[in-house]
């Protein structure tokens, strides 16, 4: 797992995005000052670090001059302001982004995944089913050859878009765990807040047409959760 630091001393922000990130497989220690989060750096060898500008004991921008003395790490910057002056400073000294205050916490993690797929940063550890492996129940078979980048469906490979693509590995990838829609949303758009919720069962109900068209009876195993999400049944 990715080890993240996240440096932000308002306890709602942070429980939400440590529960965001946590819920995408990464492992996030969360500081509330800057002096505990280099602290934290001593003792944990980081991926990844969201510092928030505006911390009681010193600035984030600090934290990243520090931080950056001894260790290349990609940083996101998180602020109450919009000024273009703190937004020059804080990518001058080594941030890779830089979000303004509210957010959604999707966005922050689509925005941690994509930074770290440009630096070549360590992303969450795949899955049996992403390396290839089959996930099957109730004979019907669904087969992820990762080298070509295809999903199988009863050895027929199904002619996916790029969104469908990802949307069905995300669910391959862990079956019998339930995803929201904002969830999906996050790992299979590169820009997850460009759409509405609505673009998922829209792409839904495409991958089971494609699933059904394969053999009738291979759409149920995308099954609704409603209210909720998603879920692959096995």
């Amino acid at each position: 797992m990715p080890r993240l630091l996240l440096v932000e001393d308002e306890p709602a922000i942070a429980d939400t995005l440590v529960y965001a990130l946590g819920t995408e497989c990464f492992e996030v220690t969360h500081t509330l000052t800057g002096a505990d989060a280099l602290a934290a750096a001593e003792r944990v060898e980081f991926d990844f670090a969201i510092l928030d500008i505006g911390l009681p004991d010193m600035t984030g921008l600090d934290v990243c001059r520090r931080l950056r003395e001894r260790w290349m790490i990609p940083v996101l910057f998180l602020t109450a302001r919009d000024g273009e002056v703190d937004r020059i400073l804080g990518l001058e000294l080594g941030g890779d982004d830089y979000v303004t205050k509210p957010f959604s916490p999707r966005e922050i993690v689509a925005r941690v995944r994509a930074i770290l797929r440009r630096s070549g940063g360590r992303m969450p550890s795949p899955s049996p089913q992403q390396q290839g492996n089959p996930a099957a129940g109730g004979g019907r078979t669904l087969h992820h050859d990762a080298s070509s980048m295809r999903i199988h469906c009863h050895g027929e490979a199904l002619d996916l878009t790029a969104h469908e693509y990802r949307l069905l590995l995300v669910l391959l990838e862990r079956p019998d765990r339930v995803f929201t829609r904002d969830q999906l949303l996050v790992h299979a758009w590169e820009d997850p807040g460009a759409v509405t919720d609505r673009t998922i069962d829209a792409h839904i109900k495409s991958i089971r047409a494609k699933l059904r068209g394969v053999r009738v009876g291979a759409e149920e195993l995308i099954q609704t959760r409603r209210g909720i999400g998603y879920v692959l049944s096995l």
